[in-house]
Order: C-alpha cells, then sequence, then structure tokens
C-alpha cells in the first residue's frame, strides 16, 4: 500500500504515505470486490495497467495486474525507488506496447492456452513458463516491429526474462469463470479463495459476495538457500483463484517438474491431482492432462464434498519474506482451512431455514 501510493504520487515519501493510509485518507478495498486479482500483496492502484479477459458470450469482464517478475517488487512488499521505476515504465512502455499489440493481434483465447501450457508442463499457477512462451510467442511479431525500436526490444526482453508473466493472465481468467455463478441459489461451489497474510477467506455461490474467514496459517516448503520458516510471513494473494478454477495444486499431475520448486516427487503430483477429484464436481473439458490419460483437471470445488470426505484443496503458493522488500524466499503447498467451508455449509443452511 505505501509503495502504491508513492507511485500514484499521493505522497513523497513512505512515512507521508503510511500516515494517509493509517487517517484512512486513502480507500483500501479488496480486488475482489472490483472483479479483479493480483498475486501476493496483489495491490491494484489507479493508473496500473491490467490484463482484461472477457466472456464474449455475455460481455463480463475480470481484471488483473500486470506481473512484475520475482525479486525486489510491489507485490513482495519492496516500495524503493527500483521498484517505483519498473512499475512506472509498465504503466508508461510495457503497458501501452502489449495494448497496441492486441489491438493489432485481436483476442487471445486464454482458456485454451492455458489448455495447451498444461500439456507442456505448467500447472498454472507456481509454473507458467510455457504459457508465458506462447503468450509472448503471439504478440513478438506485432511487438518487434513496432516504433521506438528501443522500447519494443525492452518489452521482448521484460517478457522472456519473466517465466511468471502469464500467471496474471490466468488469474484474470480463472476470475472471470469463478464470477459466472456468483449468486446462483442454493449452490455449494466455491466461487473464490483468498489471503491477505492474516485471513484466508472463502466466497460460495450460493452466499454471492459474502466472506467466509479465518486465519491463515503459512505454506509448508522449500526456502531459497539462507532462509527459513521463521523468515516467512503467514500465506497472502489472490492467486487462489487458480486452484479455484482447477489449476495450481488441483493441476499439479501436469508439471512432474513443479515438485523440484514445492517439494515431493512426481508420484505426489499426481497423487495430489487424483485426490482433488473426491471435492469438486468433475473435469475441466478443456484442461485435459497427459500424465493421467488425458483426463482434466479436477474443477469446480464443492462445500459438501469437502466436508463429508475431509480433504482439503490444495494450493500452490509462494513463500514471502515477513519484512518488506525481501521477496520470494521459497514456494510450496498450503491447504485450505476446514473453519471457512464449515461457516460456507452453515450459512448455506441457514437460508433454507435449516438447522
Amino acid at each position: 500500500l505505501i509503495g502504491a501510493t508513492l507511485f500514484e504520487g499521493w505522497a513523497e515519501t513512505p512515512d507521508q504515505a503510511e500516515a494517509l493510509l493509517d487517517r484512512g485518507e486513502i480507500t483500501v478495498d479488496p480486488c475482489h470486490h472490483h472483479g479483479a486479482v493480483g498475486p501476493m500483496a496483489g495491490v491494484l492502484a489507479p493508473s496500473m495497467p491490467v490484463f482484461v479477459a472477457t466472456d464474449p458470450s455475455d460481455g463480463r469482464l475480470a481484471f488483473a495486474s500486470l506481473n512484475e517478475g520475482l525479486g525486489k517488487v510491489l507485490r513482495f512488499g519492496a516500495f524503493d525507488d527500483e521498484v517505483i521505476t519498473r512499475l512506472s515504465w509498465m504503466r508508461d512502455v510495457l503497458g501501452p506496447i502489449l495494448d497496441r499489440a492486441l489491438e493489432a493481434f485481436g483476442p487471445i483465447d486464454i482458456t485454451s492456452l492455458i489448455g495447451q501450457a498444461l500439456s507442456m508442463g505448467d500447472e498454472g499457477h507456481n509454473r507458467n513458463v510455457a504459457a508465458t512462451s506462447l503468450l509472448t510467442r503471439r504478440l513478438a511479431p506485432t511487438i518487434a516491429a513496432m516504433e521506438p525500436s528501443s522500447d519494443a526490444i525492452a518489452v521482448l526482453e521484460f517478457l522472456a526474462g519473466n517465466d511468471h508473466f502469464a500467471l496474471n493472465v490466468s488469474m484474470a481468467s480463472a476470475k472471470l469463470s469463478m464470477d459466472a455463478a456468483v449468486g446462483m441459489e442454493n449452490s455449494t461451489l466455491v466461487t473464490a479463495m483468498a489471503r491477505n497474510g492474516v485471513e484466508f477467506g472463502l466466497r460460495v455461490a450460493g452466499s454471492g459476495a459474502e466472506w467466509f474467514t479465518t486465519t491463515v496459517g503459512p505454506a509448508d516448503g522449500l526456502f531459497f538457500p539462507g532462509h527459513g520458516p521463521d523468515d516467512a510471513n503467514p500465506d497472502l494473494g489472490d492467486s487462489a483463484i487458480t486452484e479455484t478454477l482447477g489449476l495450481g495444486g488441483f493441476a499439479m499431475a501436469a508439471s512432474p517438474a513443479i515438485t523440484q520448486f514445492v517439494g515431493g516427487n512426481p508420484d505426489d503430483a499426481i497423487a495430489a491431482t487424483k485426490s482433488m477429484r473426491r471435492i469438486t464436481l468433475g473435469p475441466h473439458p478443456a484442461f485435459p492432462l497427459p500424465p493421467i490419460n488425458f483426463a482434466g483437471t479436477p474443477s469446480g470445488i464443492d462445500v459438501c464434498q469437502v466436508l463429508d470426505t475431509g480433504v482439503l484443496p490444495l494450493i500452490n503458493t509462494g513463500i514471502a519474506h515477513k519484512l518488506a522488500g525481501v521477496g520470494q524466499i521459497g514456494a510450496g503447498i498450503v491447504t485450505a482451512p476446514p473453519e471457512v467451508f464449515l461457516q460456507a455449509a452453515r450459512s448455506l443452511a441457514n437460508r433454507r431455514g435449516i438447522s
């Protein structure tokens, strides 16, 4: 929030920014309340460019921030001059060039792109090498022909050096997909899972915009050299919207390589995906997974099935350092807490007059 305030020019120093926020002079609201999502700290400010996902059947929209890459970035709490300079470049150069490239290329079918990436070793959350490559491949010829050429080259270098760039595209697509079910009467389908470093929140189709929350826990995973559990911030971010759709922890069978990043082995990845079948409504027809005979990713978390089986949704996640600006210090797996599913079931039962 301090970084976003500095980026917008509402304050000149971090202390001024913090004072503005403490006094409530800057309105803060969850991204989900505005049809948007952002990974980790997930801050979206008015001047930031966003990806826009559109449902051509009804015109609905969903939004996500542009991915900054790894290291010292805003979503990990950094807000020094390097971070603000990069955000300004993304606003002034990257965003407009991507906008022009998409206008020239035309709409990109993100569902199809994700499906292709799953067959190339991505799982749609912590591994996005294939999706980023596929996205860049579509846009690169148009970008390369743009003027000034120095800006075009800088954009292509940025895309080539950021393996996670397509994550935010997938997040916008997942948000759009899940919001289609919001407000479906009596439905126990989970439409959102999110964490903010303090609480874990769950939304269910039949409860509309209501959140069911509990204290968020730490991630269990692998840490980069020099770091350990004592350095970790509690889990945070909107990126669990990917698991809500059936990606990430639900699609680990597609990505044996991801186990080197989050822990475990390829057999564990396949077992994880198969276990998620017990709590979902069915396979996603657009996301077949080659390692399990092209069965679709388990999709559509059902509150009742979670409570009946005791199986909790698996979420692949990055691990952020508890000190702002240090950045990512590892990656791992968390499970959604059971309390929020019990709260959701009770709420839906109360709506129907069931005690």
